[in-house]
């Protein structure tokens, strides 16, 4: 067995309902690549009494079909020892051969079945659906020695599907598990637990580059430092995530193309567009299929909506949440970048010193739980947003990209910045932060406004210092 880092809740609830006694349908679901597989491997691979993976939709030359699924489906009774069976022509027919397969190793113990990226089997007119209600409702919720687990990537199609299906599968699931990406904390021990020396500085690039996903974490190598890991993994020749931007969408969504049209658009600004906005940016119809679209997206953890400070809740804004993907759009998608060893010769250089401002914001909005931790606020219910003001004539614009609106009437007004030495307050600075916070005293004078300075290293005391109400470093984050 592997050593699984962080999951203790979602590693307590599977051994809890493993041993419940009763029929369990357990639906897991989350990005690709954050390690759904390998929880369930490892927390129930010693009970497991059969096991399926769907056919991917990418990774095969040609469109997979019905026949590919069933052949597969096939092909893992057989090499769990079923014997004397034809392949299925039917879903009907694969999981009653499924059912047969568990009654003959019934010997009344925990019985446990688990199929892997579920959606991939659901191909174009193939009754899949259907087959899988007639299993569990015609067979599976009566046999208490069954524990049924399913999981998949495409997270719209397991929460349209399993989670909030409206048919025959209504309310017939037992527990369900969405699957976070690392936090930084728990990037830290996945590093440590692999061999991994890397200061927190670096783990905190890492995680603006990959994301906090465990399988991206997982290519390091050990004896090389954070950038030369960078440019083995994304710009030598055979890089081992050159082509993982597409392969994500393709293999996940089925309208994979306006997917990746969308995302494309919102990386160009941090702080995202209204719907109207992104329809007309990437051309395609605000109604019918892009509100699917967007909500796969959302699904999936690559776009977070929310709604602008002080604003009407008909002004929602999406922005690009994904960290693995602002990366990609940045620095591989709009360079054509050739040198193989790139990010090693242009750390210093401004426009990667300019994302990492942007990219360390991110972090902190996937952080907001350690933020109010660090803040005493934890159990102070708020609201997380970002506030562009447009500057015109004499007027000067205003750009904030994280406010912790609280219950209690406080709003933080985060200021964020990946600096490596102390940083200095100036007369200029201080000027600014106060002006900021003037006019957002003018949108709403019944609120409080706490500037906050969430840094890497400390602030250096001096006379304008105390412009800033909390302070945080990055340390904070890591707990």
């Amino acid at each position: 067995m592997c050593i699984v880092i962080g999951r203790e809740k979602e590693i307590e609830e599977l051994k809890r309902r493993c041993g419940s006694g009763r029929p369990e349908f357990i639906a897991v679901y989350g990005r690709r690549r954050v390690g759904k597989t390998f929880l369930i491997n490892e927390t129930l691979g010693d009970n497991m009494t059969f096991h399926h993976t769907g056919l991917s939709p990418y990774d095969r030359k040609r469109k997979v079909t019905l026949k590919d699924q069933l052949q597969n489906f096939y092909f893992s009774l057989i090499r769990h020892g079923m014997e004397g069976i034809a392949q299925p022509k039917s879903w009907m027919e694969a999981f009653f051969m499924l059912e047969q397969y568990l009654e003959r190793r019934d010997n009344g113990s925990r019985q446990v079945v688990f199929i892997d990226e579920l959606p991939w089997m659901d191909t174009p007119r193939s009754g899949f659906l259907t087959a899988l209600e007639a299993f569990w409702n015609g067979w599976g919720n009566t046999r208490h020695n069954l524990c049924f687990v399913v999981c998949g990537s495409a997270a719209s199609w397991m929460l349209d599907n399993l989670i909030n299906n409206k048919g025959g599968l209504y309310g017939r699931l037992t527990c369900e598990i969405k699957l976070a990406p690392f936090t930084l904390l728990e990037c830290e021990k996945f590093f440590v637990s692999r061999g991994i020396k890397m200061s927190r500085y670096n783990i905190a690039q890492a995680y603006m580059i990959l994301g906090g996903i465990p399988y991206y974490l997982d290519c390091f190598d050990p004896s090389l430092s954070l950038a030369q890991n960078i440019d083995r993994l994304f710009f030598n020749p055979k890089a081992k995530l050159g082509d993982e931007f597409d392969r994500l969408f393709n293999s996940v969504f089925d309208h994979s193309d306006a997917c990746m049209k969308i995302v494309k658009a919102l990386g160009q600004r941090h702080s995202g567009y209204t719907r109207e906005e992104i329809a007309k940016k990437v051309g395609i119809n605000p109604n019918g299929d892009f509100t699917s679209i967007m909500k796969a997206l959302m699904a999936s953890d690559f776009v977070k909506k929310y709604v602008p400070y002080g604003v009407s809740k008909r002004e929602e804004h999406y922005k690009l949440s994904d960290c693995f993907c602002w990366f990609w759009l940045h620095f591989k998608e709009s360079h054509g970048i050739t040198e193989t060893d790139y990010w090693e010769h242009h750390l210093k250089e401004p426009e990667i010193a300019s994302w990492r401002g942007v990219a360390f914001e991110e972090v902190c909005f996937q952080h907001i739980y350690q933020i109010k931790m660090a803040l005493q606020i934890a159990g102070v219910s708020s609201k997380e947003s970002a506030l562009i003001v447009k500057g015109s004539g004499k007027k000067e614009g205003m750009q904030l990209d994280l406010l912790i609106d609280r219950a209690d009437d406080v709003v933080n007004v985060c200021e964020m910045k990946f600096n490596k030495s102390a940083l200095t307050i100036t007369k200029a600075n201080a000027q600014k932060l106060v002006s900021r916070v003037s006019t957002l005293e003018k949108t709403d004078p019944n609120k409080t406004y706490h500037l906050t300075l969430i840094s890497v290293s400390p602030l250096k005391p001096n006379a304008y210092s105390d412009t800033i109400t909390a302070r945080i470093t990055i340390d904070e984050l890591f707990k």
